[in-house]
């Protein structure tokens, strides 16, 4: 989360907001999620005019650094690669970047957020969909990316959406996720008042329930990226599946301070 500067007043009606908000999202239907997807965000930002993405004015040396610290987290995985997919892509700067070392990117989102269209460059383009259905062909993708994601999806449409993605990558192709861990969280607003993710982060996630959830999937592999490497050794995937089971015990209190410096995020590469 980003540094705080809002009173504990302004924190704590941020917060009701999101909840109120999130708790309509959480008891909705499929159905339903479809037409929520499109308004909630549009609601919050009217509800909390303080709110960060509102107010926070990004420099262009920190937009640089987001995106070189994602273009290094890809850079393994770029080699070879023909078309690229990114969920949820935002302001589509780190999808403007890939753009340079591969032939065509495709963005996948809810709306268009890019507002960057006279930078958009000739082999990008956004696909707008529902959340669920996506007019893309069949083992199309080499290489899947979303960043901070997953977290927000309804459980509920969590399977659905990487059978979705499994479904659009060639044989071989990979899935590269990294979302919030849950036991250096919460990483929403609802940090400032309860130990669980109460706000937007409908779940936040371990290595275990994320492997197992990607493997049900369809995925043939699934391996950790840890310490700025994807770590395709069984032994050092089951050591760290080992670690986070035995922090796990822990008492929340200390499991949340080890967990700060050893697991912040949850980030997986699968293969088709």
């Amino acid at each position: 989360m980003h540094e705080e500067t809002r009173t504990r007043e302004q924190l704590r009606h941020h917060y009701e907001v999101e909840k109120e908000l999130a708790d309509r999202l959480r008891r909705s239907t499929r159905t339903e999620r479809t037409a929520l997807f499109k308004t909630l965000y549009n609601e919050l930002f009217a509800r909390v005019p303080d709110h960060p993405r509102l107010v926070r004015r990004e420099t262009a040396e920190t937009t640089r650094r987001a995106t070189a610290a994602r273009m290094a987290l890809l850079k393994p995985f770029l080699g070879g690669v023909d078309t690229f997919l990114e969920i949820a892509p935002g302001d589509c700067r780190l999808a403007y970047e890939v753009c340079r070392s591969v032939r065509q990117v495709i963005g996948v989102d809810i709306s268009d957020q890019s507002g960057l269209d006279a930078n958009r460059p000739a082999n990008f383009r956004l696909a707008v969909y529902d959340g669920y259905h996506l007019d893309l062909p069949k083992e199309s993708i080499d290489l899947a990316f979303s960043y901070q994601f997953l977290e927000h999806l309804h459980p509920e449409d969590v399977a659905d959406h990487l059978r979705l993605v499994q479904g659009l990558l060639k044989p071989g192709g990979l899935y590269v996720i990294s979302t919030p861990h849950r036991f250096s969280g919460p990483h929403d607003v609802s940090a400032h008042f309860t130990p669980e993710p109460t706000a937007f982060h409908l779940k936040e996630w371990t290595y275990g329930e994320l492997v197992r959830e990607m493997r049900a999937a369809g995925f043939r592999q699934v391996h950790t990226y840890r310490l700025g490497r994807p770590r395709r050794c069984a032994v050092w995937n089951a050591a760290t599946l080992a670690a986070e089971s035995i922090l796990g015990r822990f008492p929340r209190g200390l499991r949340k301070r080890l967990s700060a410096r050893l697991f912040q995020h949850v980030t997986v590469v699968a293969a088709n």
